[in-house]
């Protein structure tokens, strides 16, 4: 098998692309012949040392694509050799092969396609759990998505549409926001040119949004959050932008507000049952054409750090794939 292997927390351009044994499966394990993985955020974090989970040295950095099962170990039960699977899980994604636990593959069900295996479970996983589970959202109200362009941005418009919510699509340029309107989203907002806070206003007829969900952080967060609806929930995805905000105590309490976390990989750790659930609505959506992964740009595994640099300049728009041909 060959793997990019991350030896040094020097970013990206430490990565080597090595010929090593193909593994065998060990007990409750799979392997996987990868046919395609997506590169997330906490992909480039994670071999710069900077995410919260540090896998020892030296690892296969990739934590969602899709394949088949090649071989089982002993034990498993519930796949067989041959179904189409994604993985789920921090390392190992960006390689013509994977070990991985069998409880952490998703057998994909007929008509699912691989390369959308691959860009799946991770963002709409975390944009169902966000809307959900800890917004509660319901039909009607006004959902604001920041960094909506992105790959989980664009699976927020995708699932809170599929929840009969409005949605503003916030993002940093005209193409991004027209990206999002063909995505779905009811109005758009170039927070690079416009005022944010003025431009909520005019948008929500001076009620603010009801929901918002946020994986950029840094200095958007006060503003939106003096904007938001009474009653409104602010969902922390993430810190796209680096800085993580100091907001002020007083804004949830003038608003009535809440301000949740998400954090999709502790809930499936914690709470199996109830992302299975999540999951298994997933897959109907999907099945129905509600939801599809937004692929920007498709490259052979050999090309990661093309991937890598891509993601860099802010560009994407939706996922990016590495595929084995």
């Amino acid at each position: 098998m060959q793997a990019w292997f991350c030896e040094t927390l020097s970013g990206p351009d430490g990565l080597l692309w090595k010929d090593v044994p193909t593994p065998q499966p060990g007990p409750g394990e799979v392997r996987i012949a990868i046919r395609a993985a997506s590169l997330n955020f906490p992909d480039i974090l994670i071999v710069q040392g900077k995410y919260q989970f540090k896998p020892a040295l030296p690892f296969v950095p990739g934590s969602e694509y899709s394949g088949v099962v090649e071989a089982l170990g002993e034990g498993v039960t519930q796949l067989k050799v041959g179904d189409a699977v994604a993985a789920m899980g921090s390392t190992g994604g960006f390689a013509t092969h994977a070990i991985v636990a069998a409880k952490s593959v998703l057998k994909l069900p007929p008509g699912f396609a691989l390369e959308d295996g691959a860009a799946f479970a991770l963002t709409y996983g975390t944009s169902h759990h966000a809307l959900v589970d800890r917004a509660a959202l319901k039909a009607g109200e006004t959902v604001l998505v920041l960094g909506a362009a992105g790959g989980v941005g664009t699976s927020a418009i995708q699932v809170a549409k599929a929840m009969g919510a409005k949605v503003i699509a916030a993002a940093s340029t005209d193409a991004k926001c027209a990206f999002c309107r063909e995505l779905g989203a009811d109005a758009t907002l170039n927070y690079a040119s416009h005022n944010i806070r003025d431009s909520l206003k005019e948008l929500t007829g001076g009620k603010g949004p009801d929901v918002v969900y946020d994986p950029v952080g840094g200095d958007m967060a006060e503003p939106v959050l003096r904007s938001i609806a009474w009653r409104g929930r602010y969902l922390v995805i993430g810190f796209a932008q680096g800085g993580i905000p100091a907001l002020p105590w007083n804004l949830p309490l003038l608003k009535g507000a809440s301000i949740v976390g998400v954090f999709w990989g502790e809930f499936v750790r914690r709470e199996p049952e109830a992302s299975a659930r999540g999951m298994a609505e997933l897959a109907r959506w999907y099945a129905e054409g509600k939801i599809k992964p937004a692929i920007d740009l498709r490259l052979p595994m050999r090309e990661l750090p093309a991937a890598y640099a891509r993601m860099a300049t802010r560009k994407v728009q939706g996922k990016v794939l590495m595929v084995n041909e």
